[in-house]
């Protein structure tokens, strides 16, 4: 019977050991009327728990914010309960200033247990009152640390002759008139750290201070998202600039609510940014009338980044040329898209026009007339509308320069088809090429004749320029003939690249230019492949394995199998030399 009763008696203390802990995280309040501090005296505990681990996320959830109990170690409850009997029936904190404390001060926690020690879980409770009892500790620390510093913020903010908050009575009446304002607790320590004046303010003024706003027309949750984002906002006078904002919008007959109503918490607000803002669109003639039918349709135009991107698009434009009635146009006419998807596409169509090598006058024409349609353009990369346009950077830039609304099938998203071929011009048709490929000694309908035709796709203006290129680096015109009945497709490249292969064979290589007449394919190979192929033949040359006197067909013509095979194996470190010419830019 003794042992039944003993069996009765602790399963009785273990309920109700784990259910007074239970309902205190429901309704603390509650249990201190109940209770008083009975709970955080005797603490009974008849089973083992985890040892105790430093802070981290989980471990020190938020209980008073909805946080899960079970994730919180025992060991760190009981010193949040312990905490919050210290600083509410000890030090005579207000109830909910206490428990906020207590469950959102981990470090602080964390230091107290370390003094404590944690050899004895079933008892850490009660070390920690008496701990409380006979060493005070400073409330400043945990007070700051629930207010959303680190101790690393804070330390340079703890008094140097005061210990309890009660002592610091402004500092408690301006964190209480915040809290009653609507303020987060943990977002006050951001006031805190960059306006700290703020708590030094005598009774009433910082009240005074959130009522003037509100007499301004302005909501509590308005004036929190402002103050959070600029807690200077609560030094000194109110800002000027915040109230010329406010009158603009006014004789426009917006109120200063609606930018309440179109910004989140994490918007910023640079009350002169915006004044500029309104200001400059003043001076380019946009009405009232207007101004506020913009505003209204595309808040982020005064919101985004507080006007600042607004102001980088009109300075963009102006470097363009663009007039300020043709901006003041833009703005009236501005797309249903976001502001900064806009000034990127803008930016993104300038570039694309750039790498088509459109000329910088012509750029700034297309900018300036149509900025609304390159604004909502987001084009596809520039190599990918080449390649599948099937067109070259002139046509492109003649196409854009006749009709720049062709732009627009161009975007990403859009499925596109190679363009149709142009009928040449009759200076450019195949009646001049032909005539041209006679005048070079071609035979008229001849197989090879007609296989030049087909193979020289340019223009015959192109590729005459190309042949007197070749007779000015001090060939004889019947030589040149002779090299482009051999070789016909040497003319199918631009004449940039066939100066540079022209003075690398003579300045660096150092062969006549006579050398090419027996050998014009030279000017069809890749440099790349040249420079490689001549640099590997010098090597060996240098370590005698190969003919000094090798003809450069013979070194160039052969496949790239072959050439290693012929070449690359006469050395044992030929393959290593090979490869780094290969990998060298």
């Amino acid at each position: 019977m003794n042992h039944l009763q003993k069996l009765r008696t602790t399963y009785i203390l273990r309920w109700v050991a784990s259910n007074c802990f239970q309902n205190h995280i429901r309704s603390s309040e509650t249990l201190f009327r109940l209770i008083g501090s009975i709970y955080f005296v005797q603490n009974p505990r008849l089973y083992r728990t985890k040892k105790i681990v430093k802070p981290d996320n989980d471990a020190y959830c938020d209980v008073s914010s909805g946080g899960d109990v079970s994730k919180v170690p025992i060991a760190t409850r009981e010193a949040q309960a312990a905490l919050l009997e210290y600083l509410h029936s000890t030090r005579n904190l207000q109830f909910l200033d206490a428990e906020h404390m207590s469950k959102n001060s981990p470090y602080f926690l964390e230091k107290i247990l370390n003094k404590v020690g944690n050899d004895n879980e079933e008892n850490i409770g009660r070390a920690i009152t008496r701990f409380f009892r006979y060493h005070p500790v400073n409330e400043f620390e945990p007070f700051f640390e629930s207010l959303g510093l680190k101790p690393c913020e804070y330390s340079h903010f703890l008094p140097r002759d005061l210990i309890f908050l009660n002592d610091d009575d402004l500092l408690l009446e301006n964190y209480h008139v915040l809290c009653n304002y609507g303020f987060a607790r943990k977002k006050i320590g951001m006031i805190y750290k960059e306006a700290t004046e703020v708590f030094r303010y005598d009774f009433g003024v910082l009240r005074s201070k959130l009522q003037a706003f509100e007499k301004l027309g302005l909501s509590q949750s308005f004036v929190r998202k402002v103050i959070v984002r600029n807690p200077k906002f609560l030094v000194g006078d109110v800002n000027l600039e915040f109230i010329k904002v406010l009158e603009i919008l006014k004789i426009m007959g917006i109120e200063f609510s609606w930018i309440g109503e179109h910004s989140t918490e994490q918007s910023t607000f640079n009350w002169r940014t915006m004044f500029s803002f309104l200001s400059f669109c003043s001076k380019i003639g946009c009405s009232e009338e207007q101004l506020r039918i913009l505003i209204r349709q595309h808040p982020e135009i005064l919101l985004e980044d507080s006007g600042n991107m607004a102001l980088s698009l009109v300075g963009f434009l102006l470097k363009f040329g663009t007039s300020m009635n043709e901006i003041c146009l833009m703005f009236q006419q501005f797309p249903q898209i976001k502001l900064g998807e806009f000034f990127t596409n803008l930016r993104q169509c300038v570039v694309f026009l750039n790498e088509i090598e459109m000329e910088a006058k012509e750029i700034g024409n297309i900018v300036r007339t149509h900025p609304v349609l390159l604004g909502t353009c987001a084009l596809k990369k520039t190599s990918s509308l080449l390649t599948i346009l099937k067109v070259g950077k002139k046509r492109l830039c003649a196409i854009i320069l006749e009709n720049p609304q062709e732009m627009k099938k161009w975007v990403m998203g859009c499925r596109l088809k190679p363009l149709p071929r142009l009928q040449l011009k009759e200076e450019e048709s195949d009646t001049l090429k032909a005539e041209f490929l006679l005048e070079v000694g071609f035979e008229e309908n001849s197989k090879q004749f007609e296989t030049a035709l087909k193979d020289l796709r340019t223009r015959a203006r192109d590729l005459r320029e190309r042949f007197d290129l070749i007779v000015e680096a001090g060939l004889e015109r019947k030589d040149v003939c002779d090299m482009v009945r051999v070789a016909p497709l040497i003319l199918k490249q631009k004449k940039e690249v066939l100066k540079t292969k022209i003075d690398y064979f003579v300045n660096d290589l150092g062969y006549p230019i006579s050398s090419l007449k027996p050998f014009p394919q030279y000017l069809m190979y890749n440099m790349k492949t040249v420079k490689c192929r001549l640099s590997m033949y010098n090597w060996l040359k240098d370590r005698k394995l190969v003919e000094p006197t090798l003809a450069l067909s013979t070194i160039i013509t052969c496949s790239d199998k072959l050439f290693v095979i012929r070449y690359v194996n006469r050395h044992p470190g030929g393959h290593q030399f090979w490869q780094s010419l290969k990998n060298s830019d």
